[in-house]
């Protein structure tokens, strides 16, 4: 077998030397600022970028979503980017209490044409950057930590040079040390504080100094030290707003941006599902959501999860993973049938609390009407399911409600089922097999003829008598049987004794309805006992509960193989 040996090909990162570290003991207990970078950064990812008509849509769901902050675009490197941004300006599409930000290399021609891109929007975020880490240095640009230390100085000296003192009041300067994550902590601190104090800075101006995680490379507690250090050695921290970009190389954007919020981070930049570079951006849905999960309101509404999902394909074209946390088609499904019968008995158990009850149901983290998803998807029914599941899905979706004892034979039945189909069973087909199985099949009784008479005036041992007198089929052969019992199930079940058919005892009897008013039919389930011990399920539907119980007693002799 062939080994993975690194072999000195790669090393971890270093240290960060913090000490006394917070962050571990902390707990998110509100929401950052969001800024959603699906404009630009998500849009730049795309195969086919958005036009300028989907960049409006996108933006008007991206405001009504409840950002208050939004990157649209790079008005200097293209010209879409400057009229979608001149639209939403000249169109005042752009809500009193949202920000818009753009991104800017700090170049005299590429600034003054994102300051002719902006003007008459009344807030506006300039983002600048540069790449700072060693192999920026060393490979892109060749120049020392002074050399890259002075670019980000100059960026900003250009900036304030070709702006007004009128544009400077509607003008928040963010700054990323491009290349965060990989770049020495000390001199990530040292780039930021030269920034700033070019720039300058108070309360009523606060700097952005945005922190990504351009490559993600280390465990999500190295980036939590970063920020934290950062947080911890940064100067005017009360002026300053400590913003992170994560994505995603390692798989654990989501958990870097968590940390990083315990950390000390104000402000979170990511896209809607992830979307972004290589593995992606960090995505925002589902940090925010996770938050919510935890009893904190992230101050964005995802109340219909599956309609936002819906117009990001239509704006992005791109799919959305079938396991993607809260929205991807299969999260709230289980095909485990231990699974299955946890949530039947955690979902039946919470349809008589309020609707505020905490939520504990197993094996679902959040109640899937609270992001607009539906509960008929949740049990899905394949070879591997249980016996509780088929049951929930009849119940749910048709309101048949079988009893706890009648579940293995169902589960029996759906099994053997899906075993021959090899995939999933729809709720339909289970209805369906449900159906054939207790009140379609006719392989051994039948009734032609049936009368119920009940003897009024007469009673035995406090039960009301009755009469039953029937013409029935056993396993082709007919007969004439007639008995009195203390109700038309016993009378029927006694009147049986006249046929070769197995004698047998009721030894459950379950009943129920299903609808109202005129359309309203009971159903009865039974369990006989033959006399060779052995136990069958029936079920029988009728207007009336009486035919029912009886049709049941038919339905579970015709079990009998």
């Amino acid at each position: 077998m062939t080994s993975m040996n690194p072999n000195g090909k790669y090393a971890p990162i270093a240290d960060i030397p913090l000490t006394n570290r917070e962050w571990p003991s902390r707990h998110i207990t509100k929401a950052p600022l969001w800024c959603s970078v699906d404009l630009r950064d998500g849009n730049q990812a795309l195969v086919n970028p958005m036009g300028i008509d989907t960049k409006l849509a996108f933006f008007d769901l991206i405001v009504k979503l409840g950002f208050k902050e939004v990157e649209v675009g790079f008005p200097a490197a293209s010209d879409t980017e400057y009229e979608f941004i001149r639209r939403l300006i000249e169109e005042k599409r752009i809500p009193d209490d949202v920000t818009i930000q753009v991104l800017c290399q700090a170049r005299e021609h590429l600034v003054k044409k994102t300051i002719e891109a902006i003007k008459g929007a009344p807030k506006v975020i300039f983002h600048i950057y540069n790449s700072t880490s060693p192999a920026q240095r060393k490979y892109t640009f060749n120049k020392s930590k002074e050399e890259i230390k002075q670019i980000a100085i100059d960026g900003v000296k250009c900036i304030k040079s070709c702006i007004t003192a009128e544009d400077r009041k509607r003008i928040r300067l963010e700054y990323s040390p491009e290349s965060f994550s990989m770049t020495e902590i000390d001199y990530a601190v040292e780039i930021c504080e030269a920034v700033k104090n070019e720039w300058g800075c108070s309360a009523d101006d606060k700097i952005i100094m945005n922190l990504p995680t351009t490559v993600e490379c280390s465990t999500p507690n190295v980036f939590a030290d970063q920020v934290e250090y950062f947080c911890k050695h940064i100067s005017d921290r009360e002026n300053v707003i400590v913003s992170i970009h994560n994505h995603n190389d390692r798989g654990e954007g989501v958990a870097s941006c968590e940390l990083g919020l315990l950390a000390g981070a104000d402000r979170v930049e990511g896209c809607l599902f992830g979307n972004g570079e290589r593995t992606g951006n960090l995505d925002i849905v589902n940090v925010a959501l996770n938050m919510y999960s935890q009893g904190v309101d992230p101050e964005l509404d995802f109340h219909d999860v599956s309609a936002i999902a819906e117009q990001y394909t239509q704006f992005t074209g791109m799919n959305i993973n079938p396991r993607m946390p809260y929205v991807g088609e299969l999260v709230f499904t289980a095909f485990s049938g231990s699974h299955q019968d946890a949530i039947r008995k955690g979902m039946a158990a919470r349809a008589g609390m309020a609707e505020n009850a905490l939520w504990d149901v197993p094996y679902l983290l959040i109640d899937p009407h609270d992001i607009g998803r539906q509960y008929e998807g949740i049990i899905r029914i394949n070879s591997q399911s249980g016996k509780g599941g088929a049951a929930f899905i009849l119940e749910q979706d048709y309101g048949v409600s079988l009893p706890k004892g009648m579940h293995p034979a169902l589960g029996v039945v759906v099994k053997e089922a899906a075993d021959k189909a090899q995939r999933e069973l729809k709720p339909v087909e289970i209805f369906n097999l449900f159906n054939k199985q207790w009140l379609e099949t006719k392989t051994n009784l039948s009734i032609i003829d049936l009368a119920e008479t009940h003897l009024e005036g007469s009673q035995e041992n406090g039960k009301e008598n009755a009469l039953c007198r029937a013409v029935v089929t056993w396993k082709g052969k007919q007969y004439a049987i007639g008995d009195k019992g203390n109700g038309p199930i016993d009378a029927f079940s006694n009147a049986l004794s006249k046929t070769p058919a197995p004698h047998f005892s009721i030894a459950a009897f379950h009943e129920h309805s299903v609808g109202s008013g005129n359309d309203t039919s009971a159903y009865a389930y039974i369990q006989i006992t033959c006399d060779d011990g052995k136990k069958y399920w029936g079920v029988g539907k009728s207007t009336n509960i009486g035919r029912a119980g009886i049709d049941a007693v038919v339905s579970a002799l015709n079990q009998i193989q």
